[in-house]
């Protein structure tokens, strides 16, 4: 690539930057405390914000990209927001000592495309709302799911790395690196080529072709993993990589013994699944319809995580249960605090998340956020926890709220030893 001195220099000095944040030494101290909770042992709760507003959140020029060539622009992004997020609302986030150059990856996708109607409240938001249009009906629709084929593109996966160790390789090491994990989450699929209402009531009408559409998603999900571990395309994820829709993935239990850097495999990685859409499903239906079918992902992976946004205070038994391997379970912001205490306890971390819609009101109420995390931090006395702030679809364009929130929660991990 021909780059601009112009360009050059402006990442150059972002690199020195970052690369300065990266050797201090609360790194070292902030991984072995991720590494201590993911071990369940009790300490101070971890704090992480990610799904951050962007669009949001600059203040005084930090965040507007200055170089003009459109690969410049993405490392460029990549570190003004690492560098921003440090300055403004650190919480328990760790700064690798490299830069990662990751390999270019190759997938030909499921073979159905989503058919969706699009309504947005502020252009410049990605989070959008969807209406989609169901296209299966019939075991000839669920045919039309394919087995993804993976490749990767050597050549263009050289270039990236060999343009990024020119531009900033002396102040910063660049790194190649495959792919760290991956979000599982088939039932998210599923209702977008189905139909939410069509697919909910498919769980009553036609649980077979329900069951036989999760079979066939699921069967190709795995042949896909399988692509990957043999092309060496895996990374390890018990690193500063986000686990599911938690925090952190540091741990000493990963990989298991005989990974080779050359061949990771998914028994050497953390995994996740979850099935948003059954916020509402019994836990009788859950297990039947979505968790005899996670499982045969699930058990590939050394450790897991399981949930996102869907409220699993009270399905925890069955994930105790059916879940290989699990560590970590989601608490939504729309659970019933108390007995999810009591449903998880110790056994596996607590991975908490207030409700961000604190910042979309009218009126920032720093000690209501205050007094919420004191009042859950309280009861879950005994458990394991990490409290994770994330689908920040806004904070009405005033990025100090969230940098409040994090002096706030931070403050009151340090004085609750759970």
């Amino acid at each position: 690539m021909k780059i601009s001195p112009s360009d050059r220099s402006i990442l150059r000095a972002l690199a020195d930057q970052y690369a300065g944040l990266t050797a201090l030494p609360i790194h070292h101290t902030t991984i072995q405390e991720w590494k201590r909770l993911n071990r369940l042992q009790h300490g101070r709760p971890l704090i992480w914000i990610n799904e951050i507003p962007w669009h949001e959140m600059d203040v005084a020029g930090e965040l507007t990209l200055q170089c003009s060539d459109p690969f410049c622009r993405l490392q460029e992004q990549q570190l003004r927001q690492m560098i921003y997020q440090w300055r403004h609302m650190p919480c328990d986030m760790v700064l690798d000592p490299v830069f990662y150059s990751p390999l270019i990856i190759r997938d030909t996708g499921f073979g159905i495309v989503e058919d969706i109607e699009v309504q947005r409240t502020d252009a410049a938001n990605s989070v959008i709302s969807r209406q989609f249009h169901g296209q299966i009906r019939s075991e000839a629709d669920i045919a039309r799911i394919k087995t993804p084929e993976v490749s990767c593109d050597t050549e263009a996966t050289e270039e990236n790395c060999e343009t990024l160790a020119a531009l900033f390789g002396d102040i910063l090491p660049i790194e190649k690196r495959g792919q760290p994990g991956f979000w599982f989450a088939p039932w998210d699929q599923l209702v977008r080529w189905w139909g939410v209402e069509e697919a909910m009531l498919a769980l009553i009408e036609q649980p077979e072709l329900v069951h036989y559409a999760m079979d066939h998603l699921v069967s190709a999900h795995l042949a896909r993993l399988d692509q990957y571990e043999q092309l060496g395309l895996l990374a390890p994820n018990n690193t500063n990589v986000r686990v599911g829709s938690g925090g952190l993935g540091y741990c000493d239990e990963l990989p298991q013994p005989g990974c080779s850097p050359d061949r990771v495999r998914a028994a050497d990685l953390w995994g996740c699944a979850t099935a948003q859409i059954f916020s509402s499903v019994s836990p009788r239906m859950h297990e039947e319809f979505a968790l005899q079918h996670e499982r045969r992902w699930l058990a590939r992976f050394g450790l897991n995580y399981y949930g996102c946004c869907e409220p699993l205070d009270g399905k925890v038994p069955i994930l105790a249960k059916g879940v290989p391997n699990l560590r970590k379970i989601s608490m939504s912001p729309w659970i019933k605090v108390e007995r999810a205490i009591r449903a998880v306890g110790d056994g596996y971390v607590f991975s908490y998340k207030p409700n961000p819609a604190i910042f979309a009101e009218e009126n920032w109420q720093p000690e209501r956020a205050r007094r919420d995390l004191s009042v859950f931090l309280e009861a879950a006395r005994g458990c394991v926890v990490e409290i994770i702030m994330k689908d920040i679809s806004t904070v009405r364009y005033e990025p100090q709220r969230l940098w409040e929130w994090a002096r706030i929660a931070a403050e009151l991990a340090d004085a609750f030893l759970v």
